[in-house]
């Protein structure tokens, strides 16, 4: 089956188990274990582990999604416009690397639609959680229509929308899939836009929104240590490292079944040294204070602990979901409480 009317089927069917009242049931079953609690981005996190952006892109499973025990799900990306993505075929696995390749080019509804089912979410979640709910951050992006010199504009309009119904807000300035958008990674770019989102963000929310940045596998070492130096500087509240890779190395699949999926950004298993060399980078440059939100070819409980061990204040898994199926997140929480009891 088609990788992404897969996903769309298995979505809507997780979707369906929820409305249908066995969320209830998969609550008891997936429930984190409180020694699982973190700390981070001044909230309390049920567990570590949470759902990386890009699976769920216009809130329409943030409360489907957490009964099967994440501790966060990160929304999005979401543009300011409303946006129909990249022509189709636009996602496509790669089994034996445990991988996916896609180019959805930030497929969603606009922040204008978006806003309301997180805030309706929001309200869900709270009645049954209380106080120890799961955590919602929202990503968002640069319409592609619009042009790079006026995306500053474009992302105030998606913080000035959604940040009141943010736990934390991302900024994603990293994505291979918008033409022009890894531009906005260069500082003389990216300080300008930071500042104004967050100003912006604040207003609107009428509090401090943590706000956090996610870049690219794909930069070098020298501008990973610039990103850093810049979050210092700006007191961001994180950096989320890394999103997928425009790379093709050393896949097993074979060369011309990689040909054929053609552009886009590779995620899973091979993403996952780089990944793990980004985080201890930036954990050195920017002290034990910023959370970093560590993601890309997560797929095991050591995974997740090994980020952890790395500096990962938080650890985020998205393609290894599309293998291992919906209880997967419940599988990593049960194995990281039994090491911690």
């Amino acid at each position: 089956m088609d990788a992404e009317r897969a996903h769309t089927i298995g979505f809507t069917l997780i979707r369906a188990a929820s409305a249908c009242g066995a969320g209830h049931i998969l609550r008891a079953l997936t429930r984190p274990h409180l020694s699982l609690r973190t700390e981070a981005l001044g909230m309390v996190f049920p567990s570590p582990f949470g759902l990386a952006a890009g699976f769920d892109k216009e809130g329409n499973g943030i409360l489907a999604l957490t009964d099967l025990g994440f501790g966060h799900i990160e929304v999005g990306t979401v543009t300011g416009k409303a946006q129909p993505g990249n022509s189709k075929p636009r996602l496509f696995r790669l089994v034996e690397d445990r991988a996916v390749i896609n180019r959805m080019g930030f497929n969603n509804d606009g922040a204008q639609s978006v806003a309301p089912r997180i805030e309706s979410a929001l309200g869900k979640l709270k009645s049954r959680y209380g106080v120890q709910r799961p955590v919602v951050g929202i990503n968002i992006g640069k319409t592609k229509t619009v042009d790079l010199a006026d995306a500053v504009s474009d992302y105030l309009l998606s913080a000035r929308t959604l940040a009141p119904h943010a736990d934390y807000l991302v900024v994603n300035v990293s994505s291979p899939n918008t033409p022009g958008l890894r531009k906005l990674q260069d500082i003389a770019s990216l300080k300008p836009l930071l500042e104004q989102v967050r100003n912006t963000a604040n207003t609107a929310a009428n509090r401090a929104v943590p706000l956090l940045v996610k870049i690219a596998p794909d930069l070098s070492d020298d501008d990973v240590s610039d990103v850093a130096r810049l979050a210092v500087e700006l007191e961001l509240d994180g950096i989320i490292a890394t999103n997928t890779t425009i790379t093709r190395n050393n896949l097993k699949t074979d060369s011309g079944e990689v040909l054929k999926a053609g552009v886009g950004g590779l995620s899973g298993a091979p993403l996952a040294h780089r990944s793990v060399e980004v985080l201890k980078q930036l954990r050195q440059m920017v002290g034990h204070d910023m959370a970093l939100i560590s993601v890309g070819g997560v797929e095991t409980p050591a995974d997740v602990q090994a980020r952890l061990d790395a500096g990962a204040t938080l650890v985020q898994g998205y393609t290894a979901f599309l293998y291992e199926g919906p209880f997967w997140a419940r599988s990593i929480n049960r194995a990281l409480a039994a090491s911690r009891n």
